[in-house]
């Protein structure tokens, strides 16, 4: 083989490398959707309902893995209600969230949506559901969550501020000590607050009963806590809301393929025990 074939051939694995490098996280990431696409096929048939999922994680996409952030959009209430939409109207929802909230007005029409359908509906919390997340939980006729899984208050914010908070902070201080600017945004959080309230006891009324329906709705939206509280399962008993912890196994081994690859290394490992001390047998 003469030289110039050596040099040709050399240019060609150098060149067929590069293209791998470049195409190897779409080659992963086709692969993961097929991983998920047969989960949820047999997460369907095992629960006979329609399954949708609305995961909200970092990952790697892209040519050059570029990590992308992910919240409730419009994008995604357009996305969802197609999915509602085409449900059997006799056939039960399961929807999958792991959401750290996102715009009130997709969450809103999500929840809606879901409200709406005929059949029964079920929301399933892995790890959490904020914000507009715990929204879109509190239209469905159940909330399945992890013993460990969270919902959040759903209070509006303004920008960096709770909307509860802007309006406390007028009323202390009071209206003749604060500029024109502070007073126009607690007019403003002040409808928010009640409109997010509204829709929360429309929400609600049918399945807690008008008087539970307006107190939880006042406790989730006066700014009790602060927006990223924490309610755990034993809390979201405790306020009455409609809770169970039957999460089905496929959805965790669901959230397993939902990975976030930013780093060549993850921030937690573990190895689990085996009988004996055998480990990896």
């Amino acid at each position: 083989m003469g030289e110039a074939s050596t040099g040709f051939f050399g240019s060609l694995l150098w060149w067929l490398f590069f293209m791998y490098i470049l195409l190897w996280p779409q080659i992963q990431y086709r692969s993961l959707q097929l991983a998920r696409a047969r989960l949820l096929k047999r997460l369907s048939e095992k629960r006979k309902s329609t399954v949708i999922t609305m995961i909200h994680r970092q990952e790697s996409i892209g040519l050059f893995g570029i990590p992308f952030y992910k919240f409730i959009s419009v994008e995604d209430s357009e996305e969802v209600l197609r999915a509602i939409r085409s449900a059997p109207k006799d056939r039960p929802i399961d929807l999958i969230i792991h959401t750290p909230g996102g715009l009130v007005l997709a969450a809103t029409q999500i929840a809606k949506a879901l409200h709406d359908h005929p059949a029964e509906t079920r929301v399933i919390v892995p790890h959490y559901a904020m914000s507009g997340g715990t929204l879109i939980a509190l239209a469905a006729d159940k909330i399945i969550m992890d013993p460990h899984a969270v919902l959040g208050p759903v209070d509006p914010q303004l920008g960096q501020y709770p909307g509860p908070s802007i309006v406390r902070a007028v009323e202390r201080k009071g209206v003749d000590k604060v500029d024109d600017q502070t007073l126009i945004l607690a007019d403003v959080a002040e409808k928010a607050i009640n409109q997010v309230r509204d829709f929360v006891y429309s929400l609600l009324k049918d399945r807690y009963g008008e008087e539970k329906a307006r107190e939880l709705a006042k406790v989730l939206t006066e700014g009790r806590w602060t927006h990223d509280y924490p309610i755990t399962y034993e809390q979201a008993r405790e306020l009455g809301l409609h809770v169970s912890t039957d999460v089905p196994e496929e959805v965790y081994a669901l959230m397993e393929l939902y990975k976030q690859p930013t780093k060549q290394r993850g921030t937690v490992e573990f190895m689990p025990y085996t009988q004996g001390g055998e480990v990896g047998k």
